[in-house]
């Protein structure tokens, strides 16, 4: 039981920091990103690549995960730098799924459908059985220093900005901001997170496939974004939490309680999920923690 809730908190952690990238994109910048888990994905086989072809240690696989999935966000952003709203939502879900073909199909580099297996984990043969509690405390550690860092960073005289050009870019433009740069450096950061979330999965799992990269982990990451708030690093931690309950929930209800086939159990398991976030954003329309939008200062 301590190892099926380390598994999930973990994974619950790893979903916070693929929607603190969302924060960053989409939630302080105004830019929908569909492609998210397109830059998991890069960063999951960068990682996996350094330390299992390379040999060089798991933290540098993170570092180089990060800055994979960074570059892959800039070069993304620049493409399309004029596409804003539905188009550039397009084409991002179209990004992650060439990310996918790519890793199926390019064998000499990821093993294609096989998948690259025996990725290390951090002191995994030193702590044994304890390696799951310890990755978790690890994991989320990452994570509340990320959602630490963004808050700060929407305080910051930069975070003002992207708001700003979230709001109407082109009054930014007008007030002498380069909005292109800064959309370019939001974009990496956000990048950047979800290339560590993806680090952070194949060294705990020890594996990682093409079959992973799936838009239903978009889709539960931008619903960990929406239920929380996406414009609050805390919002990101409380709907990841949500999402993972209610995944790990319905499926504990669908199996144990009913007993129903994995079939049937699976589509009831989704229609559970979509009816309680239904619930929650038509409670709270903008999350779980919305935007507190914060009073100008009086002139003195």
């Amino acid at each position: 039981m301590i190892s099926y809730l380390a598994f999930s908190l973990t994974l619950a952690a790893v979903y916070c920091l693929m929607a603190l990238g969302l924060t960053v994109i989409w939630g302080y910048t105004g830019m929908v990103n569909l492609g998210i888990v397109g830059f998991f994905a890069v960063g999951a086989y960068a990682s996996a690549i350094v330390t299992t072809q390379l040999g060089l240690p798991i933290f540098v696989g993170w570092i180089a995960a990060s800055i994979a999935a960074a570059l892959a966000g800039v070069v993304l952003t620049y493409a399309t730098r004029g596409l804003r709203g539905d188009y550039l939502a397009i084409v991002t879900l179209g990004f992650a799924e060439t990310v996918r073909l790519v890793a199926l199909n390019e064998q000499w580099l990821t093993r294609g459908a096989e998948g690259i297996s025996g990725i290390p984990g951090p002191f995994k043969a030193q702590l044994g059985s304890s390696f799951n509690i310890a990755y978790l405390i690890v994991a989320w550690v990452i994570a509340g220093y990320a959602a630490w860092s963004l808050a700060r960073l929407d305080k910051s005289p930069f975070g003002r900005v992207l708001r700003a050009i979230r709001d109407d870019d082109l009054v930014a433009r007008v007030a002498g901001k380069n909005v292109v740069r800064f959309k370019l450096t939001a974009f990496a950061i956000g990048s950047a997170l979800a290339g560590l979330a993806g680090a952070l999965y194949a060294h705990f799992t020890s594996y990682f496939a093409p079959d992973i990269i799936a838009p239903l982990l978009t889709i539960y990451v931008f619903l960990a974004a929406t239920a929380g708030g996406n414009t609050r690093p805390m919002g990101a931690i409380v709907g990841a939490l949500v999402v993972m309950l209610l995944l790990e929930g319905s499926r504990i209800f669908t199996t144990a309680a009913l007993g129903l086939p994995a079939v049937q159990a699976a589509a009831l398991r989704d229609f559970i999920i979509a009816i309680a976030l239904i619930v929650i954003l038509q409670w709270r329309p903008k999350g779980l923690l919305p935007e507190r939008i914060r009073p100008a200062p009086r002139a003195k």
